[in-house]
């Protein structure tokens, strides 16, 4: 992936931002809140309209919580009525700012994820159904410098509501979705409460880690692609765990048993 940095705006020739706004959302990916922009901006996201409805209080909290973007904010926020705002989103968001992204490249992601040898696992979400889980997944895969994270089934993991839940870190991570037989090389190490109890595994930087959907778990086909079912360690007579927290324990267990966290993962 691209190194962390001061993002890439891109001001559009049209000095309103409402209009431009208009013009580039059916293309762009809406970056809903202030943490959602510092993210995006410190990846390398290209943002060509960035909105705010309080701009002196944006620029306060990049003062005070991401000095390191506060200038590429400041050269983006644009200042509307807070009614303008409010249309241009969904949503309004507590901080009251909002941007557009342009999405990073499919054949970039792909080439990132096919890409051997692999330092770090991509994450597998095997057709899940919850928006935002699937936001709370990517986001702590960034966290953990994952390689990515591919989804199979009809989620689309760029919907608005995951882009929201995963707060701006699409732009930190290969997201992409994918069939199973199009799953990047690797050893496909799946979560089942019949595996082997992952405590006494260590996982390979390499692995596909694969997560059944929140209710019916994995699909036929990826239990078929399957190399190793890895059990999570679980009190009898409870049930699940959700499938973020599944995912926040198997890549701990594999940053604490030799997988290293810090690091911006390149793309080749």
């Amino acid at each position: 992936m691209t190194a962390p940095g001061p993002g890439r705006p891109a001001p559009d020739p049209d000095p309103d931002p409402p209009a431009v706004w208009r013009r580039r959302a059916g293309a762009c990916v809406l970056l809903d809140g202030f943490h959602a922009l510092k993210h995006a901006l410190r990846f390398g996201a290209e943002v060509p309209v960035a909105v705010t409805g309080d701009r002196a209080a944006a620029l306060a909290l990049a003062e005070e919580l991401a000095p390191d973007v506060r200038d590429a904010m400041d050269a983006l926020l644009a200042e509307v009525p807070q009614e303008t705002y409010a249309s241009l989103v969904p949503r309004p968001h507590p901080t009251a700012v909002a941007a557009l992204a342009v999405r990073p490249s499919r054949t970039a992601n792909l080439r990132a994820l096919a890409h051997t040898p692999r330092r770090t696992p991509v994450v597998v979400l095997d057709q899940p159904r919850n928006l935002g889980n699937a936001g709370a997944v990517i986001r702590l895969a960034a966290g953990f410098g994952a390689t990515g994270v591919v989804t199979t089934g009809t989620l689309d993991p760029w919907h608005p509501t995951v882009v929201r839940g995963g707060a701006g870190l699409h732009f930190a991570t290969a997201v992409e979705r994918l069939d199973v037989g199009e799953l990047p090389p690797g050893p496909v190490f799946a979560l089942d409460p019949e595996g082997e109890d992952i405590r006494g595994l260590k996982l390979p930087d390499d692995a596909l880690l694969a997560f059944g959907s929140e209710r019916s778990g994995l699909s036929r086909e990826l239990r078929a692609r399957a190399d190793h079912l890895v059990a999570l360690p679980m009190r009898p007579q409870v049930s699940s765990y959700n499938l973020a927290t599944s995912v926040a324990m198997t890549l701990y267990h594999w940053s604490a048993t030799g997988g290293a966290v810090q690091g911006s993962q390149d793309r080749p």
